[in-house]
């Protein structure tokens, strides 16, 4: 990427969660962690979405695995309301899933840090977010859009080149 010029759009992390990909604990191949197939329909919000069950599978091995939200107890985290009990709401965060909490494929150790993504498109706009020499904030989004949140260490102009450097090394394990 050589834009100089790049305008946040105002994205969260969980934008990005309808393709997760992730590691295999079975065979450690590419994994995707996806909403399941009978509850990707009818969402009317976000949060129906992101609360759906989720599928694992590996085109490696086979391997496959269900994830069904779980109730929430005090302390535990955020919860997420509904008419049948407060279920905890996943922590959108890396370097590992939100649902099965493992980890990431796109992964890698940059300027003593993990750069980490959960898909391509996500990568995407890391990069171009990096590559930019001029960084302009969208409307305003409330707590924080995902690149407002970026790590001080991914915004440095002097970490550039490195961290252009990995996410170029991790699209390479991509499928083309």
């Amino acid at each position: 990427m050589t834009d100089e010029r790049f305008q946040d759009p105002g994205w969260r992390l969980w934008r990005f969660s309808d393709e997760i990909l992730v590691r295999c604990p079975r065979c450690d191949a590419r994994a995707v962690v996806v909403v399941h197939p009978d509850h990707r329909e009818g969402h009317r919000y976000a949060m129906g979405f992101l609360m759906a069950p989720h599928r694992l599978s590996c085109t490696g091995c086979g391997h496959t695995a269900e994830w069904t939200p779980r109730g929430w107890q005090r302390g535990e985290g955020d919860p997420y309301f509904t008419h049948g009990g407060p279920l905890l709401v996943p922590h959108f965060t890396g370097p590992n899933d939100p649902y099965f909490d493992l980890p990431l494929w796109l992964r890698r150790p940059c300027c003593g840090h993990v750069l980490w993504a959960y898909n391509q498109r996500h990568l995407d706009l890391l990069e171009a977010y990096v590559a930019a020499r001029l960084r302009e904030r969208g409307a305003w989004t409330g707590s924080g859009s995902l690149l407002e949140r970026l790590p001080a260490w991914m915004k440095a102009a002097d970490n550039r080149p490195e961290v252009l450097k990995c996410i170029a090394a991790l699209r390479t394990t991509l499928p083309s």
